[in-house]
């Protein structure tokens, strides 16, 4: 049975993190950004869809087509919404959090569940056992609700709606989340044993309003419950377990001159050549295998789907390749043992006219020159 732990604790200091370009140790964090304090782009006004939600916070997406808010330095919340007590709360550290509607269907905000997600800088290991952890603070005059959870899922969640997202959530606050006192954050925070190899997290309320506990937070309160979130966290609990190596594993594949081997599990940022923080661990394993064969030599191949013009997917595909070698030789590898090459659209591996076999196209290989 899951354990839920609510605790009412005053806002504390503040705390930026940078992205690592090493894997987690054990005991880390695996959330990127877990504090939104890094924008992607700089904010103009406040967000409307999930696609502004996505281009603005780094690392983090929306999960249907609801929009989650962003507070931080540059973010204008309109009047009307600033008038409603939006905005108003300090985050819990840092200098940005973001907001999200868990609760109000019926007569309530716009987009009544919202949802944010990430992807995680290793995926969880089976049988694994995890810490989970957020930081909450209902908007002022909002309802007070349960069920704010966390969903582990394999691949990310994309709906093109405003759906609510039904799950089976992993974290979940049985009882109402609500603070001592106005201003407060919360801290809700579980474990759980992981029973598969998920590669995200999605925050939210996974119950429909009829399954979902609410109070009121006035007599001139909303009909609709909003939490604020802050410094989200997931991590191993000891005994830690080693991940699995399977039989396709980098480490396992054989050198020989002329081979083209992919490297999977190369995440790039939407149309730019800035590597995703789960793209590490397969880039150290390349990184141990360069180390362990002083003499190899290799070019590095980006590789694009057939969306844009051969120009800018030739272009693109070298950035990517090259920021591939710019992690090696940042880490000790001499750029003589180093080729990069973009080969844009050229060189399909499926078909272009579905998103998988886009998304097999978009990829990132080496091929061994010397030995």
């Amino acid at each position: 049975m899951r354990s839920i732990i609510i605790s009412i604790l005053l806002v504390l200091g503040l705390s930026v993190q940078g992205q690592s370009t090493k894997p987690p140790e054990n005991g880390d964090n695996i959330v990127p950004n877990p504090s939104f304090e890094r924008f992607g782009n700089i904010p103009i006004g406040w967000t409307y869809k999930g696609s502004d939600f996505s281009r603005v916070v780094k690392y983090w997406f929306s999960a249907t087509t609801a929009s989650p808010d962003v507070y931080g330095p540059g973010v204008r919340v309109p009047s009307d919404w600033s008038e409603k007590g939006f905005g108003k709360q300090t985050p819990h550290t840092g200098k940005s959090m973001i907001g999200i509607t868990v609760y109000g269907c019926v007569n309530g905000k716009p987009h009544c569940r919202e949802y944010v997600e990430i992807q995680m800088a290793e995926p969880l290991v089976e049988g694994q056992n995890y810490e989970v952890s957020y930081w909450a603070c209902p908007l002022e005059k909002s309802m007070y609700s349960n069920n704010l959870g966390a969903y582990f899922s394999v691949k990310p969640i994309d709906r093109k709606t405003d759906e609510i997202l039904v799950r089976n959530a992993q974290i979940q606050s049985s009882s109402l989340v609500k603070p001592a006192k106005k201003g407060q954050w919360t801290k809700v925070i579980s474990t759980f044993v992981a029973t598969y190899e998920a590669e995200h997290i999605v925050i939210g309320n996974f119950n429909d309003d009829n399954n979902t506990i609410v109070e009121s937070s006035g007599a001139d309160g909303y009909n609709y419950a909003y939490y604020y979130i802050d410094d989200v966290t997931v991590r191993k609990i000891p005994p830690f377990k080693k991940p699995p190596i399977k039989k396709d594993d980098l480490s396992l594949i054989p050198l020989e001159k002329g081979k083209k081997i992919l490297l999977k599990n190369i995440y790039f940022e939407f149309d730019k050549a800035e590597l995703m923080p789960r793209s590490y661990v397969e880039l150290n394993k390349l990184l141990t295998i360069m180390k362990g064969n002083p003499t190899l030599c290799i070019e590095i191949a980006g590789h694009t789907d057939s969306d844009g013009s051969d120009d800018y997917n030739n272009n693109l595909s070298q950035k990517r390749a090259e920021a591939v070698m710019t992690f090696l030789k940042a880490q000790g590898v001499s750029a003589k043992r180093l080729q990069a090459k973009g080969k844009g659209e050229a060189h399909p591996i499926a078909s272009n006219d579905t998103d998988e076999g886009k998304a097999e196209n978009r990829r990132v290989e080496f091929e061994v020159l010397k030995k």
